[in-house]
């Protein structure tokens, strides 16, 4: 993989993983839960509506695309956004960020119950049941310490709430014309989605510390690491996108740990490794008879978002991403790639994860 490619992975990792801290940092800093939703809306939806118009890009102007933004901007930015930063208030920001990871987790269990995911197989179902498993190893409820509330709840509805916006996105935006403009409209339907909390909001009695992170968390951690999903798949293919979503949890309980002093137990870490070991599992497609087994290429949503969790979702996260993302994982769009003198693969859709992105 070329440096420029390697170096625009890393920091697609810290920028995306880094969501989570900034929600935490918001949240103890004075921003309520309706302020950082929605200021994240809005921020992230003028850094889009920038990217598109310098690439030449336009909102769309049929009813029928915004009719179907009006959903999947509610389960893929404006729910899981707002359940990321409920949470948050309880749960520490690395434990948020592995609880992200289960998206794909989620996805898989939709599919098979809705009948449009067919291949379950052995060893997808233990990656499911392995998964899920990690998740209950962090929780730990029987333990009196142990992480079950309503603050994990939440988190798991968001990853469970992107993976209901990819399902649906899959099926219903598949517009890969104009990914930057799709998905700042979605973003933009998004932000009217939150407006709706401005009623409980609070009064704003945030410090420069909440306004720094916020700010952070909708320019960079909602805004930019969409485009640069965008080029990492545009280079380098989706299946290299989608490492990203790996270094998501690791990214997040690092910062947790170095910056907000957040302790992390050896049954986090051991959850942690569970819960991405049954991802990667459940990413595994079996072979047609006859054919050598190859490793599928991640799909990828255009938000986060996939945020994601926290980002989002909005962005195109690979599947296993999260915050903002998923972000989000439903469809790998295909609009052309500017010619680099390597192959040219199909770049995001703006139809998520996340990846989710939290």
């Amino acid at each position: 993989m070329p440096l420029a490619s390697s170096l625009r992975m890393a920091a697609l990792a810290l920028l995306w993983g880094s969501g989570f801290l900034w929600i935490k940092l918001a949240l103890d800093h004075g921003l309520s839960p309706a302020q950082i939703t929605i200021a994240r809306c809005v921020l992230g939806t003028a850094v889009l509506l920038v990217l598109a118009r310098w690439a030449g890009q336009r909102l769309p102007r049929d009813r029928a695309t915004w009719r179907r933004l009006v959903i999947a901007a509610l389960f893929c930015n404006a729910l899981p956004f707002a359940l990321f930063s409920v949470g948050e208030q309880t749960v520490d920001s690395g434990v948020a960020g592995v609880l992200n990871a289960t998206t794909p987790l989620w996805s898989l269990l939709i599919g098979v119950l809705l009948g449009t995911d067919r291949g379950l197989g052995r060893v997808r179902l233990a990656g499911l049941l392995l998964g899920f498993a990690g998740a209950v190893l962090i929780f730990a409820p029987w333990q009196r310490s142990g992480l079950l509330g309503w603050g994990a709840a939440a988190l798991l509805a968001a990853a469970a709430s992107y993976a209901v916006a990819f399902a649906y996105m899959a099926r219903h935006l598949t517009d890969r014309r104009a990914p930057l403009a799709l998905s700042a409209a979605q973003l933009l339907t998004a932000t009217g989605w939150s407006a709706f909390a401005l009623p409980v909001a609070g009064p704003l009695d945030a410090d420069a510390t909440a306004l720094l992170a916020v700010t952070a968390l909708g320019v960079l951690g909602t805004g930019v690491t969409f485009y640069l999903n965008y080029r990492l798949i545009a280079d380098e293919g989706p299946t290299s996108a989608a490492t990203v979503g790996y270094l998501l949890p690791v990214v997040s309980v690092a910062l947790g740990a170095l910056v907000l002093g957040e302790e992390v137990g050896a049954r986090v870490v051991a959850g942690m490794v569970v819960v991405l070991l049954g991802v990667a599992l459940t990413r595994r497609i079996p072979a047609a008879r006859g054919t050598t087994p190859e490793a599928p290429a991640p799909a990828t949503a255009a938000s986060a978002t996939t945020v994601p969790a926290a980002s989002t979702p909005v962005t195109a996260a690979p599947e296993s991403a999260g915050p903002g993302t998923q972000a989000p994982a439903a469809s790998a769009p295909t609009t052309p790639a500017p010619d680099t003198g390597r192959r040219r693969t199909a770049a995001p859709a703006a139809t998520t994860p996340t990846t989710s992105a939290p």
